[in-house]
């Protein structure tokens, strides 16, 4: 039997979670949110962010992240910090095992988001915002006019670069590879650019701080020999992990392992529905994530809504 019975569960308290559980709550369903670790998810790493709209000089993020939770609670939206361990989504009342405890629901959201891959050396971690970032849209303004570094060879990677060269003094872009991906337009505007450097067939070593970054020690992989390099700032654009793993079996995934859900944010399952980053799409900003949420709420509100009227 389960502990208790909700019209929604949304898996995930991120912006995309709980922007779904806040139009869930005021439309009168009754909502829980499940969590595993911090409220936010990763707009709370963000030490500031400037450019979600209606915060005119910025705001940080943790602060922004447990105000969309008191939002959504304040209509009665409730908070469960617990690992989702189990899902079972077929049928018209799903299941979710969490915390030891298991929950039902008429609705599921799917908002566990997607992590930035990591360098994976020492360090790293440490210097999150102090110098190491993962999105350049979202902190790339931060470091106008100073020197920069991008590691990547893909889109993601070769567009970061386009885009940070417009403010940074010099954007070095590194990469293991001896040629660069991603499209091939993209490419010939990057190397138009004059205060862009590209280190092919290199690899990051060693982060080099004195409580923030200060630069990097990079490896020359046909060489063996090491540089190093002065920047204030390395942007890591390697590619995202999508939180999945619960949903491998019953939910489709993309190639890249994220849920297949379009702009209904409808799975393949009826009430099921897959908000914010580990949704696929092409872009993943904190507004296509709280957007992502308003829709899947809207969306669950009337798929419930047909459910009784049968």
């Amino acid at each position: 039997m389960a502990e208790r019975d909700y019209d929604v569960v949304v898996i995930g308290g991120g912006s995309a979670g709980y922007t779904a559980a806040l139009y869930c709550a005021r439309a009168g369903l009754k909502t829980l949110v499940v969590e595993k670790t911090a409220t936010g998810g990763q707009m709370s790493t963000a030490d500031w962010v400037d450019n979600y709209p209606g915060f005119a000089e910025g705001v940080e993020g943790f602060g922004l992240a447990l105000e969309m939770k008191k939002q959504a609670e304040r209509f009665g939206a409730e908070s469960l910090f617990a690992e989702v361990t189990a899902a079972a989504l077929e049928g018209p009342f799903k299941q979710i095992q969490a915390g030891g405890k298991a929950y039902t629901a008429r609705a599921v959201v799917a908002a566990t988001g997607a992590a930035p891959r990591l360098l994976g050396v020492p360090g790293e971690r440490e210097l999150v915002g102090k110098g190491v970032c993962y999105c350049a849209t979202c902190d790339g303004p931060l470091y106008r006019g100073k020197t920069v570094a991008v590691v990547g060879g893909g889109d993601s990677a070769v567009t970061e670069s386009v885009f940070l060269a417009k403010f940074c003094r010099k954007v070095i872009l590194i990469h293991r590879r001896g040629e660069l991906g991603g499209v091939p337009s993209y490419r010939k505007a990057l190397r138009s650019l004059k205060n862009v450097e590209i280190l092919l067939d290199s690899a990051v070593g060693e982060l080099l701080s004195d409580g923030k970054l200060t630069g990097l020690r990079v490896r020359d992989l046909k060489t063996g020999r090491t540089r190093e390099i002065g920047c204030e700032g390395v942007f890591v654009a390697i590619g995202r992990q999508p939180s999945t793993e619960l949903f491998r079996g019953s939910l489709e995934l993309s190639p890249g392992g994220y849920l297949k859900a379009d702009e209904s944010t409808e799975t393949r399952i009826p009430g099921v529905f897959a908000a914010g980053d580990v949704r696929e799409k092409p872009f993943r900003q904190i507004v296509t994530a709280v957007a992502d949420g308003a829709v899947a709420a809207h969306m669950a509100e009337e798929y419930l809504s047909r459910e009784e009227a049968v």
